[in-house]
């Protein structure tokens, strides 16, 4: 069924709802950070990254691994632990984008590190994927797509690979893919946004399950 555009006509969170766009490499020179900026210039808004965005968030919360530091894993325990220095920011985001490199046919283990180091800030909200790498980041989609069914994140059924990102910089270093991508980006946040605005009126109006 197609959606009228009037309806799409801007990506920008409905007022009172947030979106995390994460971004999950912590390699030298990645291009995670890149790739999420662009998905948050399509989002609207964007927090500076650190401490004052948990305090006030803004609409659009950009979270870089890298620049977030865990607490040791031998302190981890399922549902738990101590709190992050990012769980607030998690807990306020009603939606997530995540944007991942593919690495051995998967995701890479620093966004693993920061799924598993959160339980409920991550409960029944929905998410988007979007992956990169030399064959589009496909296979770390679909790995990444169980994790999140297992805390009860509804993954969007549109998601975004890009194939060799890096060929598509320009002279500033930002990421300028084709049109075609540009479209998928956007059909992509509408269905978030959809998702986001249901599950947030749920959170708020019906029991969860257990």
């Amino acid at each position: 069924m197609s959606v009228s555009t009037d309806q799409h006509s801007s990506l920008s969170p409905a007022a009172g709802l947030r979106v995390a766009v994460i971004s999950g490499s912590v390699r030298k020179d990645r291009m995670g950070p890149t790739i999420a900026r662009w998905v948050a210039a399509a989002l609207g808004p964007a927090a500076a990254p650190g401490p004052a965005a948990a305090a006030d968030p803004a609409p659009v919360d950009l979270i870089d691994v890298a620049q977030v530091e865990l607490p040791d894993d031998s302190l981890l325990y399922p549902g738990g632990g101590p709190k992050s220095e990012v769980a607030d920011r998690i807990a306020a985001a009603d939606a997530f984008v995540f944007v991942t490199p593919e690495y051995n046919h998967s995701y890479p283990a620093s966004l693993k590190r920061l799924i598993d180091w959160h339980y409920g800030e991550w409960r029944l909200k929905p998410a988007t994927i979007v992956a990169y790498g030399v064959h589009g980041g496909y296979a770390a989609i679909e790995h990444l797509r169980g994790v999140l069914a297992e805390l009860s994140v509804v993954t969007t059924r549109r998601a975004l690979g890009l194939r060799v990102p890096w060929t598509a910089l320009d002279d500033q270093g930002r990421y300028t893919p084709d049109a075609e991508l540009s479209r998928g980006l956007t059909a992509s946040l509408a269905e978030l946004r959809w998702w986001a605005e249901v599950l947030a009126d749920a959170r708020r109006d019906r029991t969860p399950p257990t």
